[in-house]
């Protein structure tokens, strides 16, 4: 043992033995006391062979690329600078009886540490000072998620402890290599950098669960468990699967195509109409990766929420079959994964994921682990984050590494978003992703940003094919025949109103898709009531419905326009009213559709909903026919502000006028024929005069209200850049927005029960919760089960539109810290996103105890309205 030393500058400070320094803190007293947890080396061994044991998990040819030897020692490391004063007293300070043994340390204020961003900030430095070699030492800084502010600083720093605590952290490096056998890796890229980085972070998760929790309680046995209730269990797959066999119908050409295309991990496009069945393509393509050991999983991002909520029944499908039905999933009969899938919340409730993805923790959010399960439906956003300098955007690599990424209606994106899915296509390939890019609405130019200038077939449908370490092929696919359709240009909504209404009441099943969630909200209102008198049902469907309610109008409205809905169609006339989630990746089928006018691509993908199958059946009287609501050309290239209203703020007035001369002249169009054209027509770079030149100007350059994409590009790659400080979630837009969003808890009631220690909550379809001001009041299982219900009761909103922040005082009096993510006191730029409000039986949304919810508008919320805001 070695005893107290002098410090550097005649400093008393003691120096404490690695051995003894604790890692952990555990609720194992008498009544849940604070007591000291399992020690820094013993932690850190344990980090260290769950690291270990998860590598050997990774197909064979995954773990070779990705690893390189001694990855489990950097993950072992990660801990290595709480062998240091502050942290030691702190953890002194949170043990209700100290630390048998060590008394208070002089120089050890836990203040300080959020200095150099806590213990990471001193295992970067100690690593650095022992010469690690390139992204080790960050590697470690990052553990936490972040890059913590050490520049300037050393490891022999008296704030660190001085020398003395130094030789303390290089025994204890120099114990972790005896005990593990390893020694620091040879990163050779920044991809495999990020990768160790989520390998480093995600072990610690696990290594700080559960099962590892009690430092009296035996750890070597636990560590397969562990992996196992992480969810990291190795798929299996029924071999030899014919695409019939799992979705009941012969491929199309375009589908064999691209299943014939996908040979290896690389990259690969498929341009193909709306309709004829790009999902099923890709996923027989990724099932085939699987199956022959290429692929770890599959990971299925969509534009929005809404339709990756839609994409999840399809995927189950594919994955677990229906025996009623004829159809056989892939996943073997005994697949553990066949329990875990991701949105039917079993992945979240079933799975143990430790410190991070506890209830309350960061990483607790299904949309966020998602990319951790072998199988997930989720956003381009957490995708998007892989490739960011975003707290934890290395372990959203990590959990993308290997996969089958399927990236679907690719079209959508502006200049922001754009440059970050550019830097995502290039990370996920060189780290042996398969990358299956889908899009019905694709121009040249964006496919030469990801393939090469080479390309230059117009042919469409379309696949682009880059296998890795192969020359790109370009194979056109001949087009199967299409739609006829007729397109009438009217500025005139209230005509619009009643054509919709005359359509519905003839038992045609009538879509109606808005650009704002505003509009959508107002034209229902303006339709619902007179539906009502003719016998018409009337629906609403947009991002601004907390989970349950959104979840019952998609399951109804959804089908009904869909092939489950055949049956009922002729029942009576529907008029389904939305935003753009309408237009992407949901398998509706519409007799007559009314839009907002809007950039070419997106009123294609609009069209694509329009008589969309040749089997749906439909009301005698009706006709392929589209309404389009758009302003006169000279008046909206004059004032598109104007001409187009709330539109102009939603979409690019230049783009907007580009749309609208190519679409001013058409009466009829012929799908898939016409979407090449239409797409180059508006989108061909061209000299532009008068007020174009002066759109053009402000798309490129930006207002006083809105960014150039010159500098949204920019923006985009300052947000990537890895040399930066790292951006909390908040402030990690994936796409530009002048505003946050904030996610709104609503609840019927809430109220404070003291003499119980406990909050009584009313949910709004009248059930309720009880949440305890005390974490050991319930066990993680009911954590897990009171915090899932809680986030269906969550809408999301921009931040001008939310309730008003409560403290956090608050938030953690009414015990809200151990069900949601408040972010960490010690880290000054992470926030807490979280807002609640009352909704009254009229709708009317009120503040906590009495408080003010809004300083501009009247908040309200209704099942089939959603969140609305009416000026005061």
């Amino acid at each position: 043992m070695i005893g107290p030393r002098r410090a550097a500058a005649g400093v008393q400070n003691v120096a404490l033995p690695f051995a003894v320094c604790p890692a952990k803190t555990f609720n194992g007293g008498p009544n849940g006391a604070i007591v000291p947890g399992r020690s820094v080396v013993e932690h850190c061994r344990i980090v260290g062979e769950v690291a270990r044991a998860l590598i050997s998990r990774f197909l064979p040819f995954l773990a070779e690329q990705l690893f390189p030897s001694g990855s489990e020692f950097v993950a072992a490391c990660h801990d290595i600078g709480k062998v240091s004063p502050c942290f030691v007293e702190k953890l002194r300070r949170a043990c209700e009886d100290g630390i048998p043994g060590i008394g208070a340390l002089a120089c050890g204020d836990p203040q300080r540490e959020k200095q150099w961003g806590g213990h990471a900030g001193v295992s970067q430095v100690t690593a650095k000072a022992l010469g690690v070699p390139p992204y080790v030492a960050e590697i470690l800084g990052q553990h936490h998620g972040f890059s913590p502010p050490v520049a300037g600083k050393r490891a022999d720093d008296e704030i660190f402890g001085g020398a003395d605590w130094q030789r303390e952290r290089v025994l204890l490096v120099d114990e972790l290599k005896a005990q593990l056998g390893s020694d620091w890796p040879q990163v050779t890229s920044v991809a495999q950098a990020r990768v160790l980085a989520g390998l480093a972070s995600v072990s610690d998760w696990i290594g700080s669960g559960k099962f590892f929790e009690d430092p009296h309680a035996p750890w070597h046995g636990m560590i397969e468990r562990a992996l196992d209730e992480a969810g990291f269990i190795a798929p299996d797959y029924q071999l030899g699967l014919t695409f019939n066999e799992v979705f009941g119908f012969s491929p199309h050409p375009v589908q064999r195509e691209l299943i014939d295309a996908v040979v290896a991990p690389g990259l690969y496009v498929l341009e193909a109409p709306m309709g004829v069945g790009k999902t099923e393509a890709a996923l027989f393509a990724a099932y085939q990766m699987l199956a022959r050991g290429q692929a770890s999983g599959i990971y299925f991002a969509l534009p929005t929420q809404l339709t990756s909520n839609k994409i999840h029944e399809r995927f189950n499908l594919f994955l677990q079959g229906n025996q009623t039905h004829g159809l056989t999933g892939i996943l073997g009969s005994e697949c553990k994964h066949r329990s875990l899938l991701l949105h039917s919340k079993a992945w979240l409730l079933d799975t143990e994921m430790g410190e991070e993805g506890k209830p309350g923790g960061a990483w607790f959010n299904q949309s966020k682990r998602g990319l951790l399960a072998p199988f997930a439906v989720g956003t381009i956003d957490q995708a998007l984050m892989a490739a960011m300098n975003v707290k934890h955007g290395f372990v959203r690599a990590f959990g993308l590494a290997g996969k089958v990424v399927i990236l679907d209606e690719v079209h959508s994106y502006d200049a922001f978003t754009g440059t970050l899915l550019d830097a995502l296509i290039d990370l996920l390939r060189s780290l042996s992703c398969t990358v299956i890019i889908l899009s019905a609405t694709l121009s040249l130019a964006r496919r030469q940003q990801w393939l090469g200038l080479g390309l230059w077939k117009d042919d469409y449908p379309l696949i682009s094919s880059a296998p890795s370490q192969q020359p790109v092929r370009e194979l056109e696919v001949k087009p199967e025949k299409g739609n006829d359709l007729s397109i009438h240009l009217t500025g005139q909504q209230d005509l619009a109103i009643n054509e919709a209404l005359e359509r519905a009441s003839q038992g045609q099943q009538v879509l109606w898709i808005e650009n704002t969630v505003v509009e959508a909200q107002e034209r229902y209102l303006d339709l619902a009531a007179r539906a009502s008198e003719l016998g018409i049902a009337c629906g609403l469907l947009h991002s601004r419905f907390i989970v349950d309610d959104r979840q019952t109008i998609e399951t109804r409205w959804v089908s009904l326009f869909g092939k489950p809905g055949w049956p009922r169609r002729a029942a009576q006339g529907r008029i389904l009213v939305g935003t753009q989630v309408l237009e992407q990746s949901l398998d509706i089928d519409a007799d007559f559709l009314v839009s907002r006018f809007a950039p070419t691509d997106m009123l294609l993908q609009r069209i694509g909903r329009l008589w969309r199958h040749a089997e749906t059946p439909r009301a005698a009287a009706a006709l392929c026919e589209a309404w389009v609501l758009a302003p006169d050309l000279d008046v909206a290239i004059e004032s598109p502000e104007a001409a187009f209203g709330r539109t102009a703020f939603v979409y690019s007035p230049y783009v907007l006028c580009r749309s609208l001369e190519v679409w001013q002249s058409r009466h009829e169009l012929s799908l898939p024929q016409a979407i090449r054209p239409l797409i180059e027509q508006t989108y061909a770079k061209r000299k532009e005069e008068g007020s174009m030149a002066q759109w053009l100007r402000q798309l490129d350059e930006g207002t006083p209200r809105r960014k150039g994409r010159n500098a949204l590009s920019q923006l985009a790659r300052v947000t990537l850049a890895q040399d930066g400080n790292t951006l909390p979630e908040s402030k990690a837009q994936t796409r530009y927005s002048e505003t946050d969003s904030h996610e709104v808890l609503l609840l019927r009631g809430l109220s404070y029960d003291s003499k119980g220690k406990v909050s009584r909550l009313t949910l709004l379809d009248g059930g309720s919760a009880i949440l305890p001001w005390q974490r050991f009041a319930l066990s993680k299982p009911k954590w897990r089960q009171l915090t899932a219900i809680l986030m269906r009761q969550i809408v999301p909103v921009h931040a001008r539109d939310a309730p008003l922040a409560l403290s956090k005082d608050t938030l953690r009096k009414f015990g809200f810290q151990h069900c949601f993510y408040l972010g960490r006191d010690d880290w000054e730029d992470d926030e807490c996103l979280l807002r609640v409000a009352l909704v009254d039986d009229a709708g009317s949304l009120k503040g906590l105890e009495g408080m003010h919810v809004h300083d501009r508008y009247e908040l309200t919320y209704r099942d089939d309205l959603g969140f609305r805001l009416i000026k005061n």
